[in-house]
């Protein structure tokens, strides 16, 4: 899959939308599927949304992987970088830090309601500068209260800061079939296993289980956004079976993989 940047320097788009007043702006952008934004910050909040395709998302907090009916909310300074599986429509709204009051201060994923998508897809064609007590002012301060209250969801994989839980990490990641139990990563490592155990707690907020459980379920999103067959996508995983996998995904997710991408 080919890597492709931002053909225009992303500098100035950022400093073009910090540049108004305005509460909340609303910025759509259509990729080209295996499109890359580089790591970049904004001095506004950002929602992250697709109204199709989906996105893979690192930044300092973690890895998220976001299908569309999802976003991902990331808080003002945060450094990130956008990867699109497959062809992308973003409409990314951002949102001055004292535009309302109880706006999240984490970078997190979010559900998108019917209404909220449809929000979004009006946002896109006001004009900036607005009047606060015009059409389009009262279409974003409707915008603002949908955004205080957005679900969070499950798609978030923390990353460690300590070396050797971040080697295991890693692995993982790259290897989401591997079956090392964690006495194996811990004789690897040369610690005993509540070690292992305790720095998982401490650097993830999960247990070493429920770690590798939550890369598998993000890998196979972005598996099953680029067509691949939920059979071989279990199999890819270190799961026995596809029903093993479905399992999963339905505890995790509510749906099963089909419907999930049916609803999206």
């Amino acid at each position: 899959m080919p890597i492709l940047t931002e053909p225009a320097p992303l500098s100035e788009t950022l400093a073009a939308i910090e540049s108004h007043a305005a509460p909340v702006q609303c910025k759509a952008t259509d990729y080209p599927a295996g499109f890359q934004v580089l790591a970049h910050s904004h001095g506004r909040h950002q929602l992250i949304h697709a109204v199709q395709g989906v996105m893979s998302v690192r930044a300092d907090a973690g890895h998220w992987v976001v299908p569309p009916s999802r976003g991902l909310w990331m808080p003002a300074g945060m450094r990130h970088a956008i990867r699109c599986m497959g062809e992308v429509h973003m409409r990314s709204l951002f949102i001055r830090h004292d535009a309302a009051p109880r706006l999240p201060a984490d970078c997190r994923a979010v559900g998108i309601s019917p209404l909220l998508r449809e929000l979004i897809r009006s946002a896109v064609d006001v004009q900036q500068p607005y009047a606060a007590n015009s059409r389009d002012g009262r279409l974003m301060r409707f915008l603002l209260d949908e955004l205080q209250a957005l679900p969070m969801l499950p798609l978030h994989l923390p990353m460690p800061t300590d070396a050797r839980v971040l080697h295991i990490c890693q692995r993982l990641q790259g290897r989401p079939d591997d079956t090392s139990t964690l006495a194996d990563w811990a004789r690897q490592l040369g610690v005993d296993v509540k070690t292992v155990q305790r720095l998982f707690a401490a650097q993830t907020g999960m247990t070493f289980g429920r770690w590798r459980q939550q890369a598998r379920l993000l890998r196979a999103l972005e598996l099953l956004a680029s067509g691949e067959k939920v059979i071989d996508i279990a199999l890819a995983l270190g799961y026995d079976s596809p029903s093993a996998f479905a399992t999963m995904f339905r505890k995790q997710l509510g749906q099963t993989p089909s419907q999930f991408f049916e609803a999206a």
